[in-house]
């Protein structure tokens, strides 16, 4: 029994040194190390350690340790320090402060200290984070990102450049693309003029970002080193970035719509919106009513003998009775008022049927082979002055919309036309009078609606 108890001992250390403190946040009969992720953190095990000797602990030490590390790091006439030179520019530290800062960040690997020279070096692994916390902090500005896709971007198009993208840089951007576009589907099923408002001014931050990662995309598409989940995730970032900018003819019709809709004061040209904007610039509302509200009414108590006194004077005072007409007053017209409803109904009208004819497969072109061919949207467009032409453009997402399609009205008319609308990232100069330049599109026909309808 006591060799037994004896062999039980000595195998005891050696269960405790094979024990992962990680098993205790998994299921039972679930091994971490089979979890891909799992498999990768570890591996990058320093690099996380890095990170946590200086962000762990209170804010105040944390921003020691940075303001230490990258004064350090951004002194590029030496490349080593001795802890004189240290104490000197660090002279509005306290010395323990210091020393405590020095102590971590050289346990961790992000100083180095040459023993035979006497002086700290910055070490690689510093740089990298220092270098990733900079982009970071460079591009993360929410005045100046709203759409906070900057630092996504960038990581996706640096590793583009030196030929090293990963598919989870993609998802993190795709991922992003996602949210914005429920968030902005949000706001337009909200009906609130202000939110639309600035989700508008996001929507057009985060076009100029779609555009600027269009060149990268195509880029990622383009080469032969990129695998297939990378190429699976680049075409999905794609289709995404086409749902977001598709969003511009929802914006204008919710807008148009609480347009149509708004509330006006009197003649006064005031508008709900303008009140509630002027009330949302005041910090302190309560404020506004100093000086506009009197004192309270005080009561007056009177005694029951005051109170028949009054009451006998109302009861026996004659008082002259009413001869004057009992009928009804006679009625009066409306006045007349005008309303801009039926030009637009007239203009919206009207290009629903010039749509229709261009639709119409007597007059539609065909190319040799019996296919229709795709005609410039200009030539659909124009001759209008600008006005008629952007409200044509405004509507040309509708096309095939079926959403749209489902509904009752003109739009619903006009989103189930079969034709078909393309828009490119492109410029074209234009001959006219009224518009210098177009985005270059086409309309087609779509002979797969117009075959479905016929059956």
């Amino acid at each position: 029994m006591i060799d037994n108890l004896a062999a039980a001992a000595a195998d005891l250390p050696l269960a405790q040194d094979d024990f992962d403190p990680l098993q205790a946040h998994f299921q039972e009969g679930v091994a971490p190390d089979e979890i891909e992720q799992v498999y990768h953190l570890k591996r990058a095990q320093p690099m996380l350690q890095a990170f946590t000797a200086l962000f762990h602990g209170p804010q105040d030490g944390v921003i020691v340790r940075l303001l230490v590390l990258r004064e350090l790091a951004s002194d590029t006439a030496d490349s080593a320090f001795s802890r004189a030179d240290i104490n000197t520019k660090f002279a509005y530290l306290i010395p323990e402060s210091l020393e405590t800062v020095l102590g971590r960040l050289r346990s961790h690997g992000l100083l180095a200290w040459d023993n035979p020279a006497a002086v700290y070096r910055i070490t690689p692994m510093a740089r990298n984070v220092l270098a990733a916390l900079d982009t970071l902090l460079a591009l993360a500005k929410p005045e100046e990102d709203e759409a906070e896709m900057g630092f996504l971007l960038s990581q996706v198009a640096g590793a583009q450049a030196v030929g090293g993208v990963t598919v989870d840089q993609l998802r993190h951007l795709l991922g992003r693309l996602v949210e914005l576009h429920e968030e902005f589907r949000d706001a337009i099923a909200s009906g609130s003029e202000f939110r639309l408002r600035a989700s508008q001014a996001k929507w057009h931050m985060a076009c100029d970002w779609v555009e600027k990662g269009s060149q990268i995309l195509r880029a990622i598409t383009s080469s032969e080193q990129a695998d297939a989940a990378t190429h699976k995730a680049a075409q999905a970032i794609g289709r995404a970035q086409s749902s977001l900018l598709n969003m511009q003819g929802m914006f204008s019709r919710a807008l148009n719509q609480i347009e149509r809709q708004r509330v006006h004061l009197g003649q006064s040209g005031l508008s709900t919106t303008d009140i509630k904007r002027w009330l949302l610039a005041h910090d302190d509302l309560a404020s506004l009513a100093e000086g506009a509200i009197e004192r309270p009414v005080l009561p007056l108590f009177i005694t029951p003998a005051e109170m028949i006194d009054v009451a006998e004077t109302e009861l026996l005072t004659e008082r002259p009775v009413y001869t004057g007409p009992t009928g009804l007053p006679s009625g009066q017209d409306a006045p007349t008022t005008i309303n801009d409803n039926p030009a637009m109904q007239a203009e919206l009208d009207d290009w629903i049927q010039r749509l229709a004819d261009f639709a119409n497969l007597d007059n539609f072109p065909v190319m040799a082979e019996g296919a229709p061919k795709s005609v410039p949207i200009e030539e659909s467009l124009l001759p209008a002055t600008f006005a008629i032409a952007s409200y044509r453009a405004s509507l040309l997402p509708l096309l095939g919309d079926p959403a749209e399609a489902s509904l009752q009205g003109p739009t619903a008319a006009l989103a189930r036309l079969p034709v078909r609308f393309a828009s490119e990232d492109e410029m074209i100069e234009l001959d006219d009078p009224h518009i210098a330049a177009m985005s270059r599109a086409t309309l087609s026909l779509n002979l797969d609606l117009d075959s479905t309808k016929d059956e």
